[in-house]
């Protein structure tokens, strides 16, 4: 089943199958009183206050590597030169509030908001060196394992229903720069973070990251001037077609409810320019 974040096997099978458990969110903990008060900006946290300092877990995203993602965004921008990078949040069970969520960036000493946009769930990350410093870790009021984690990079002005493949190249550097495909704390999920967990991997011809669409899909095609692919079926879905042990593995993906959204492109693959049109048929327009 090739899918990046449920199961590796590298092209045919090459690499054993191995689970990396992607990012769910961890419980966001509570500010002491004086912090709480503040609504807006930054807090410095007096010495020895007790603080909501996060848990050092994979779950829970670095301050300092989601940066480190936008310096990557920054030095890649030849890739997607009209957009900019945000980050955005995705449910992962059918029962996840999307509405009203709330994000804090927590550090030993500093601590504020960000704000979550609430029609599309995507953020700004704004920067601040005590937070970098500290290794702050970014938090929102949401319990683990029921959201994820994606960057979002989108070149304005595009048709409907299309994207580009430069921006879904960059997208993919940067979430994996910035730490959001998170693997699980077993001993298969470390062995495979160094193969995997790192922009490098966006090269391979064919990588098994997971995109999603905004809507459940029909078809995706790549278009270059006269050029049109249409994706194999397998590329789509969660690769649902060619694994009958599906429903078994979602709970391991961070692709539970979204499987219908779901697909994955050649990336690597430079006979695609990077102003290849990713074009999308939905199934409430069939």
């Amino acid at each position: 089943m090739p899918i990046y974040s449920l199961a590796a096997r590298g092209g045919a099978g090459n690499y054993p199958r191995v689970w990396i458990r992607l990012a769910g969110l961890a419980f966001a903990t509570a500010f002491s009183a004086g912090v709480a008060a503040q609504d807006k900006g930054v807090a410095t946290l007096a010495p020895g206050t007790s603080t909501a300092k996060a848990h050092r877990d994979p779950v829970e995203k670095s301050y300092r590597k989601m940066i480190r993602g936008m310096d990557l965004f920054e030095r890649q921008r030849a890739l997607s030169p009209s957009a900019a990078v945000r980050f955005k949040l995705l449910a992962r069970k059918r029962e996840t509030e999307m509405n009203n969520i709330e994000m804090e960036v927590i550090g030993s000493t500093v601590a504020f908001a960000v704000p979550v946009a609430p029609e599309d769930h995507t953020f700004s990350l704004p920067r601040n060196q005590q937070a970098y410093d500290e290794d702050a870790q970014v938090i929102p009021n949401r319990k683990a394992q029921t959201m994820t984690w994606r960057s979002e990079i989108r070149t304005p002005g595009l048709e409907p229903n299309t994207r580009r493949l430069g921006d879904l190249r960059l997208e993919c550097q940067v979430g994996m720069e910035a730490g959001l495909v998170s693997n699980s704390s077993n001993v298969v999920g470390r062995l495979t973070q160094a193969i995997f967990n790192s922009p490098a991997y966006c090269d391979k011809k064919a990588p098994l990251y997971l995109f999603f669409s905004d809507r459940p899909l029909f078809s995706v095609a790549l278009v270059a001037g006269t050029r049109r692919e249409i994706l194999a079926i397998d590329k789509l879905y969660a690769a649902a077609s060619d694994d009958p042990g599906l429903k078994d593995d979602l709970p391991y993906c961070d692709c539970e409810v979204l499987v219908d959204r779901t697909y994955v492109l050649p990336l690597g693959d430079r006979s695609w320019p990077d102003d290849t049109l990713i074009e999308f048929e939905y199934m409430e327009d069939k």
